[in-house]
């Protein structure tokens, strides 16, 4: 897995010195990562953020501020690791809304450092799987947790989670995104069995109270799934 990491800082100094950390932390833990550095807020929320899982992030910085920058985030990105970087300790309060995972007051530890990114990937890995979309040239990570269902309208596939996302993609790739959880109940439908809550010879019922179609002959089949995928 390829982790994408930001960190946006205007100190240019400081920029170098904790992208040396983090390629150092990478290549000791053996994890692929690409980064991407930032002198401040305008420009890191001019990008597709949706690429980037674990943000470092200054909060002091002129014109927007690493708090600012991150509620900018949080509109488009609603899983990313936020890790806030301060020379300050009463600006931790205000993290709490952004859900920050950790704040690293400067000067920054190599071994303070080290820990926090190892917490946030595992803490990437216990939410899931993102899978990346795109959506008129931008990229939007949908966590598969968060995916309910897909339907399949021709050459489009449309994602159905917190909102539903329209890709143009054949459905053998799409299938390729999935896992074990997702069972096909015909020809142009396949659901996330933890959604599930009612199986009828017909029509599968999600907790959503969504109703999908079920192909004759597969009543059977996706009771077993159930059973397996609890």
């Amino acid at each position: 897995m390829t982790y994408h990491i930001a960190l946006c800082d205007d100190d240019a100094v400081q920029r170098e010195y904790l992208a040396d950390l983090v390629s150092a932390w990478a290549a000791e833990a053996g994890l692929d990562v690409r980064l991407a550095l930032f002198p401040s807020g305008e420009a890191f929320l001019a990008r597709d953020l949706g690429q980037f899982s674990i943000l470092l992030l200054d909060i002091e910085m002129p014109g927007m501020d690493g708090i600012t920058l991150a509620r900018g985030v949080r509109e488009r990105n609603e899983t990313a690791v936020i890790v806030f970087i301060t020379g300050y300790a009463e600006y931790i309060a205000e993290g709490y809304d952004v859900s920050a995972l950790h704040y690293l007051m400067k000067p920054v530890d190599k071994s303070k450092l080290f820990s926090v990114l190892e917490k946030a990937v595992k803490t990437l890995d216990k939410n899931g799987k993102l899978l990346p979309l795109e959506l008129g040239g931008e990229l939007v990570m949908l966590p598969l947790r968060d995916l309910r269902y897909i339907e399949v309208q021709g050459n489009y596939v449309t994602f159905h989670g917190k909102q539903a996302y329209k890709v143009k993609m054949p459905l053998v790739e799409a299938r390729a995104l999935l896992d074990e959880r997702f069972f096909r109940t015909g020809r142009s439908f396949l659901v996330n069995l933890h959604y599930v809550r009612k199986v009828t010879k017909t029509d599968v019922y999600l907790a959503t109270g969504e109703q999908i179609p079920l192909s004759r002959g597969l009543y059977e089949s996706i009771n077993r799934a159930l059973i397996h995928s609890t």
